[in-house]
């Protein structure tokens, strides 16, 4: 327990501790962009996909 008090005290001092929280932070923002993204054009090609197998049928 102490060992992981003192790597915490070791990045609340470093600034390389904060600017790996806020990449962090941007990697999250950015995966969240991402899979938003993903979902939303899935649901759009699934449409596309499902009116043209109607049309067809």
């Amino acid at each position: 327990m102490k060992k992981l008090m003192t790597m915490t005290g070791q990045f609340r001092d470093d600034e390389n501790g904060a600017a790996m929280v806020e990449y962090t932070i941007l990697l999250g923002i950015i995966t969240i962009a991402v899979i938003a993204s993903v979902i939303t054009v899935g649901g759009w090609v699934s449409g596309k996909w499902s009116f043209l197998a109607s049309t067809l049928s």
